[in-house]
């Protein structure tokens, strides 16, 4: 993500079947009797699944007791009545003995839910939908529940960016925002830790057009609505869905054999934003230099216009710009920045939001190399400049453990690029360049600490770096200037 006060310049300072219906916690059926000899097999004991992962910052976000593998969702969005009627199916495996699970859903109203084909029981606690199967879910198996649900979806308030999730526009409707916003218009294990594959089919009146992530699947017409089609087979974190309806300026292309799709909405004239969004692959092509290969099967970018949008956001495959970023000219900073999320933050999603520096740090230092690369200045000197300028608040503020309030301060962004600045300084640039490329490979489709990031750079430098990054992530106060181990 960048959000606008962030910038600093260098020129400015399976079915599963049981012998009951479980309520709670229980116990299986009565079983045959063992064969002579035989151990008895113990009765299981189904439980409900945790309203929550347990992150330290949001302890409420996700779910636990299973693991999703792809969500199919299917909806259609009147704009004029603001009205969403949706289907979402959920596949997933029990990582527990389950006698209820959760999802989570912000709002909409939920007419119907199958686990397995049968119906299920469910009730609402807030933004919980709890579901209860007919039969306990075992652990290592699969299980597939479907959700038919509608209603008006309303965005939602969290402690750190205000509205997040769906918003209603005067031309259609914008879902986005970090660190939620899925839930707000399907029911879904909102964290980045359980990261799937998803299948969007969108339904909206003909003349709008209908934008998600991946690979698009095309478009049907029928009776004054049109389905558009989309799909992102690579692992995904539920907050980089995204649904973006409107009307917009479309292109359209391959590159090295993946589909270009891009959209800049009509409430802008042409220009500066289409100029920036066009160089999406330029960009992307150079980070691939630097990161190693493009994670995704597909690339783009969107941009829109709404007030309650200043930011822009990683939504995989296919970032989100506000149009605020080209009013002053081409703006391609801003798309190296949510490119190199592609890989540090999309491909290598977080485990915990703890860890945030390891998406913004990592965006952050594209966007030096990438001027470094354009011959704008270095990233030396886009170091130097944030070392000598930076607020105070910067340095009182760390970034490898910010605070949820914190979580997109100034100090995630700028001393987390400065953290990965010193740590070249510390190594070197071999080794510093092939720490990247081997985090970008090694963790490529899943999550990752912050923990895990120092072990392998010590692997790969050979150095002890721990008082590296203590002093740029941990500490309170102003790091001595890096220097080379």
């Amino acid at each position: 993500m960048w959000v606008t006060r962030h910038r600093l310049r260098v020129g400015v300072g399976l079915l599963v079947t049981g012998a009951l219906a479980l309520s709670g916690c229980d116990s299986a059926g009565p079983e045959a009797p063992p064969a002579p000899g035989a151990s008895p097999t113990p009765a299981r004991t189904f439980t409900p699944g945790a309203a929550g992962v347990g992150d330290a910052y949001f302890p409420s976000y996700g779910n636990g007791g299973y693991d999703v593998g792809r969500y199919t969702v299917k909806v259609r969005y009147d704009p004029a009545k603001d009205q969403l009627t949706g289907t979402a199916t959920v596949q997933a495996t029990a990582t527990a003995d389950l006698s209820a699970f959760n999802l989570d859903l912000a709002g909409l109203t939920v007419r119907t839910v199958t686990v397995d084909g049968a119906p299920a029981t469910h009730t609402r606690e807030k933004n919980e939908l709890v579901i209860k199967p007919a039969a306990g879910l075992i652990s290592g198996n699969g299980f597939v529940a479907e959700i038919g649900y509608e209603g008006q979806p309303k965005p939602l308030k969290n402690e750190v960016l205000g509205d997040g999730g769906f918003l209603h526009t005067s031309d259609g409707a914008i879902a986005l925002g970090q660190p939620e916003s899925a839930s707000t218009w399907f029911p879904v294990n909102d964290h980045p830790s359980d990261k799937a594959a998803y299948d969007f089919e969108i339904t909206v009146p003909n003349g709008l057009t209908a934008v998600s992530n991946g690979v698009p699947g095309g478009k049907t017409s029928k009776d004054g609505w049109t389905t558009w089609k989309w799909s992102e087979k690579s692992p995904m974190a539920s907050y980089l869905s995204t649904l973006v309806i409107g009307k917009f300026r479309v292109t359209t292309g391959e590159h090295k054999g993946r589909p270009v799709y891009s959209a800049v909405t009509t409430k802008v004239a042409k220009g500066a934003a289409d100029a920036s969004i066009a160089q999406t692959v330029k960009v992307a092509d150079y980070l691939e230099s630097v990161f190693g290969p493009y994670p995704f099967d597909a690339y783009g970018g969107v941009v829109v216009s709404d007030s309650r949008i200043s930011y822009a956001l990683e939504t995989q495959s296919r970032p989100v710009y506000s149009a605020g970023f080209f009013r002053r000219g081409e703006n391609t900073e801003v798309v190296a920045h949510e490119l190199a999320h592609q890989w540090f933050g999309d491909s290598v999603a977080l485990a915990k939001w703890e860890d945030i520096w390891l998406n913004e740090g990592f965006a952050t230092y594209a966007e030096w190399l990438w001027a470094e690369h354009n011959e704008e200045y270095t990233a030396e000197q886009a170091f130097d400049i944030r070392y000598a300028q930076v607020p105070a608040q910067v340095w009182k503020t760390p970034p490898g453990k910010p605070g949820a309030k914190e979580l997109f301060s100034e100090s995630v962004y700028q001393r987390g690029g400065m953290t990965l600045h010193a740590l070249r300084v510390a190594v070197g640039d071999k080794a510093f360049f092939e720490i990247v490329k081997t985090w970008a490979a090694e963790k490529r489709n899943g999550t990752a600490t912050t923990a895990e990031f120092v072990a392998l750079a010590e692997r790969i430098s050979g150095k002890q770096l721990d008082a590296v990054f203590k002093a740029w992530l941990y500490d309170t106060r102003k790091p001595p200037a890096p220097k080379a181990l």
